[in-house]
């Protein structure tokens, strides 16, 4: 393997970013092959050289993991959150044996309120592409409003609507599929958009008079969501190469509607003590997806 830049190669071992092991090398805190190297341009190979931080022998690259995650209400999409709430990073914690593998992080938001279908990885190329509004990816939620929105409100949804970002500037949200899926005082309606602004379904129904209750993310791209509230599972290597491919080109119109899954349907959100088998990455075999459940009021 040819020799690479000491501080490339320390953060794809997972270790720190670039710019922190670019630091780490010049406090001496890097030994290779038992000697201390300060100075940035220094190259080896991490197949045949040693390589110490902080006196812990490096693994060689961490290897990309993917994860999908059942975000239930009242955990913030974040790695750390400085008024101590819970993150979504403690649904990762080992349990029963089982403990994500690699520094994985969100790609993109659900709010402390928001349930749902959310992805986690380190694959920071695959991560940025999804997030690009350029991608097009397609995001299916099932939402309860407050009410009862007539066609013309929906059609106006359809057809996309002015709504505020940050900072007060108003932007005009791409078009939309909607579908009534429960009928009731105040009813469930299956939302999809391919766009990722903040608050944007919520944003969307506010605009035309209707306050949504509840939301939750089913689908996002080819994933839909097969775990129970709070649990997760690695993708499988066919899941991979699909998300790819969806983040991959501009995508001119919307998929159409998939039956919404049990567990987007499903308004607990208390863990289950038993947890289904997850198939790794490298398997093939993708888990079963359970059948649709009507949502209770």
């Amino acid at each position: 393997m040819p020799a690479e830049r000491l501080q490339k190669i320390i953060a794809a071992a997972g270790v720190a970013s670039r710019r922190k092991s670019e630091a780490l090398i010049t406090a001496g805190r890097v030994l290779v092959n038992g000697q201390m190297v300060t100075e940035l341009g220094t190259k080896a190979d991490p197949e045949q050289d040693h390589i110490r931080v902080d006196g812990k022998l490096l693994q060689g690259p961490e290897r990309y993991t993917y994860v999908v995650l059942n975000k239930p209400k009242g955990y913030v999409t974040t790695v750390s959150d400085e008024k101590k709430r819970p993150t979504v990073m403690d649904l990762l914690q080992n349990v029963k044996g089982q403990k994500v593998k690699g520094r994985v992080y969100p790609v993109g938001r659900l709010d402390w309120a928001s349930e749902g279908l959310l992805l986690m990885t380190n694959d920071g190329a695959l991560a940025n592409a999804l997030m690009k509004a350029s991608s097009n990816v397609a995001k299916t939620y099932v939402v309860k409003v407050a009410g009862q929105p007539d066609e013309a409100k929906l059609d106006k949804l359809r057809c996309g609507v002015s709504i505020a970002e940050k900072g007060g500037r108003r932007v005009r949200t791409a078009p939309a599929k909607i579908r009534l899926i429960r009928e009731g005082d105040n009813p469930w309606l299956e939302v999809t958009i391919i766009e990722g602004r903040n608050r944007q379904v919520r944003k969307m129904f506010e605009e035309v008079g209707h306050h949504v209750e509840k939301i939750r993310r089913v689908q996002y791209g080819p994933l839909t969501l097969d775990v129970p509230p709070g649990d997760w599972r690695n993708l499988t290597l066919v899941e991979v190469v699909k998300l790819k491919t969806a983040a991959s080109g501009p995508k001119l119109t919307l998929p159409p509607p998939t039956p919404t899954p049990l567990y987007a349907m499903r308004a607990s959100s208390t863990r289950r003590s038993v947890r289904p088998s997850r198939s790794t990455v490298q398997s093939s075999k993708r888990p079963g997806t359970p059948k649709s459940r009507a949502p209770k009021h």
